[in-house]
């Protein structure tokens, strides 16, 4: 019984001391590089009403001084108005956020869907910069509505399609041939 004892005190004793590298190894700072999520939804709100929502089926954030989440599968973004009404719907097949400058690059079959003025406007590649609420394309960029369709070889808009000017284009417009 008293071999047991001393043996039990023996073991508590020598099993509470860490070394001193393991001490260290367990204040370190991570070693991950990254980080991928499959399956993601995130919302941006101002004063408890979202504004916007990205719809990813992959992300992957690199631990950077950039700031950067890339989107390698495409992602689809929503915009709504104070209200909560859908006014802006933007996909494409692949994408990268660079958080720093706030600019969103679109590439790949990207859509940009405008619910108020009806127009959806087609392009390879887009740049949208948050801060001046601004899209800029040098790329080939159709705009098609109703009545017409436009088609240019860059673009600058505002994020909301209510004011852009297309450079290079040409259009096909319905006629009414009564006026």
């Amino acid at each position: 019984m008293i071999l047991n004892i001393t043996a039990f005190w023996a073991v508590m004793l020598f099993s509470c001391s860490n070394p001193d590298a393991v001490i260290r190894a367990m204040s370190t700072e991570d070693t991950l590089s990254g980080v991928i999520a499959d399956s993601v939804v995130f919302f941006r709100s101002d004063s408890g009403r979202v504004n916007l929502e990205l719809h990813t089926p992959r992300m992957i954030r690199m631990d950077d001084n950039q700031d950067i989440m890339e989107f390698p599968l495409g992602f689809d973004v929503f915009m709504y108005d104070k209200n909560g009404q859908k006014t802006i719907e933007l996909h494409a097949d692949c994408g990268k956020s660079y958080g720093k400058t706030q600019m969103i690059e679109a590439l790949g079959n990207v859509i940009v869907q405008n619910y108020g003025s009806e127009e959806t406007m087609y392009s390879d590649k887009l740049f949208w910069y948050q801060k001046q609420k601004m899209i800029y394309t040098r790329s080939h960029v159709k705009i098609v509505t109703a009545d017409k369709q436009i088609e240019a070889d860059s673009l600058v808009s505002t994020e909301d399609f209510s004011e852009y000017t297309m450079y290079s284009g040409s259009a096909i417009l319905d006629v009414n041939e009564e006026d």
